[in-house]
């Protein structure tokens, strides 16, 4: 699925090791960050995913 302009990090929590957490940006500039942090990278990407997938169809909207 190509994504342009936005992009998904999944990263290791600053606030809690061992938990992960994801960002959005578009075009670099954060857009939204995960509210809750996930016991697994595999939970995270796919949180992070249903975020983004949102972002699409909040822009189509627009």
């Amino acid at each position: 699925m190509n994504t342009h302009p936005y992009t998904l990090d999944v990263q290791v929590s600053t606030r809690s090791p061992g938990a992960f957490e994801w960002t959005i940006r578009r075009h670099g500039k954060l857009i939204q960050r995960s509210d809750r942090l996930q016991r697994s990278e595999d939970a995270a990407r796919r949180d992070g995913e249903k975020a983004l997938e949102r972002q699409f169809t909040e822009g189509q909207t627009r």
